[in-house]
């Protein structure tokens, strides 16, 4: 493994970070005071800015459009954005719309990419994707209840989904629904594109988080499906294909994820040292003199930098030998840089002390919008469980699924 930096790719990383700095971070306590919604228009000339300096679509192949960039390097880049709330947004590669595009790019038909790809390509319109429902565990993602029913041409769906993020303002979403109950649980379900101006479809409510409801693309909302009526040329890939295509997603978009949590831990330290620095606790004495502030930021460090090591470690892997093969290591950064990044940002927190918990500062969106890191994309505990479970099958125990002592 070779993980040195190109001198190329440090000057672009230090000219993102740059830019991050002087164009988006003055936005984040306009974003808590005004909302995102009021933001938009502001926001719509930074991302044409990045479309002139040619980085728009860093994670997208230069054959539709994009800069790529390796997982590796884009890994790189998202520690940069992820310093702000506003980082990926403003360089198309947010959540959900990124997964949206590279399944579209790999499973879409031509009219399906004409349709749906390239307008969300060009940043015309933005989309979700319904997958979790209220009534299920979301820890078990087979168990679903939403159905798809063919009646002449089309699809009738209906069903119940919730934390589909970023429904408000949306043009489409991918709906995981099953297609034939008979099957093997993990081929029952399928994805199918369905336009959000279609009559069968309703936008319930952005669910309060920890007190923020949000709105547009910094939301998640609670939808129905109602007699939704599609054309069965709306599927994605085959019947039955919905969980494959899904694990397509998710590999990169754990690295993704994963490396904007480094963003924030990095973001948060540096936070926390300058801090440090600068308050006195008395005259004379910075805070920075306490062991234990001394304590924060050497455990920070530590863990940031061996959180990065297993981030870019996993993408390398993935690069090398597939999602399959580096299913392992995928679930290892899961579980590891959400903790990572919940201790650093509450450490930054204590030693801010009032400040710190104040909408003056950035961790409150840290607080509550990261928190479900270690829920979504599986809880902590099961990706746990699957790692020993592969460890301990190398060592001759072979555990059953479903067995939990």
């Amino acid at each position: 493994m070779d993980f040195s930096i190109p001198q190329q790719t440090q000057d672009f990383l230090g000219a993102v970070r740059e830019f991050v700095e002087k164009e988006l971070y003055p936005f984040e306590r306009r974003d808590h005071a005004r909302g995102f919604k009021a933001l938009l228009p502001e926001l719509a000339r930074i991302r044409e800015d990045v479309k002139k300096r040619g980085w728009w679509l860093p994670q997208i192949s230069k054959e539709h459009g994009g800069l790529g960039l390796s997982l590796v390097e884009h890994g790189l880049l998202s520690a940069e954005l992820g310093r702000t709330p506003l980082g990926h947004y403003c360089f198309n590669c947010q959540a959900p719309d990124a997964g949206n595009m590279e399944i579209l790019i790999q499973f879409g038909t031509p009219e399906q990419q004409k349709t749906f790809l390239d307008p969300l390509l060009r940043g015309d319109i933005r989309s979700c994707f319904a997958m979790t429902e209220p009534e299920h565990a979301g820890s078990n993602p087979v168990w679903m209840s939403t159905t798809a029913v063919k009646d002449g041409d089309d699809y009738v769906i209906n069903g119940h989904k919730w934390y589909t993020s970023s429904a408000e303002g949306a043009s489409f979403t991918v709906v995981m629904a099953v297609t034939d109950p008979n099957q093997d649980p993990h081929f029952r379900a399928s994805m199918i594109l369905v336009p959000l101006d279609n009559p069968g479809y309703t936008l319930v409510r952005n669910i309060g988080v920890m007190g923020d409801a949000g709105e547009d693309w910094a939301s998640h909302g609670e939808v129905r499906f109602e007699n939704c009526r599609v054309p069965q040329s709306n599927l994605l890939g085959g019947e039955g294909m919905g969980f494959a295509i899904a694990q397509e997603r998710l590999g990169p978009g754990r690295i993704h994820h994963c490396m904007r949590w480094i963003g924030i831990c990095e973001r948060s330290f540096e936070i926390m040292c300058a801090h440090a620095a600068k308050r006195e606790v008395a005259p004379g004495v910075p805070l920075g003199t306490r062991q234990m502030v001394q304590q924060w930021i050497a455990d920070s460090r530590a863990e940031i930098n061996a959180a990065r090591l297993m981030v870019l470690h996993a993408a390398w892997c993935i690069e090398q030998h597939g999602a399959k093969e580096a299913r392992e290591e995928i679930s290892l950064i899961k579980f590891t840089v959400a903790n990572t990044m919940q201790r650093v940002v509450d450490r930054a927190v204590q030693c801010l002390g009032g400040y710190g918990v104040t909408d003056d500062a950035v961790f409150s969106h840290f607080y509550r919008h990261e928190r479900p890191a270690r829920i979504y994309d599986g809880p902590d505990e099961v990706h746990k469980q699957s790692v020993a479970k592969r460890i301990l099958k190398r060592h001759g125990i072979t555990i059953k699924s479903g067995a939990n002592q």
